[in-house]
């Protein structure tokens, strides 16, 4: 991960391998950004968009699955 924040991404499952990239833009909001998904997510704090990111990079995930969810029929 690259970044000036003190900001962990290990310590959320859905980011526990990912490459992630952390930066600021003009108006100071923090934007994370994982690499492999191309999922990026926003926050006042680095914290709140690392949490953020791990959310929708789970959705991300979830959405994406080949599993149909039809074990039930």
């Amino acid at each position: 991960m690259s970044s000036d924040a003190d900001v962990d991404p290990s310590e959320y499952e859905a980011l526990a391998d990912a490459d992630v990239t952390m930066r600021q833009n003009e108006h100071g909001l923090h934007i994370a950004d994982d690499e492999e998904t191309g999922v990026s997510s926003q926050g006042q704090t680095p914290e709140e968009a690392l949490a953020n990111l791990a959310a929708a990079v789970e959705g991300y995930m979830d959405a994406t699955d080949d599993d149909p969810g039809d074990d039930w029929l």
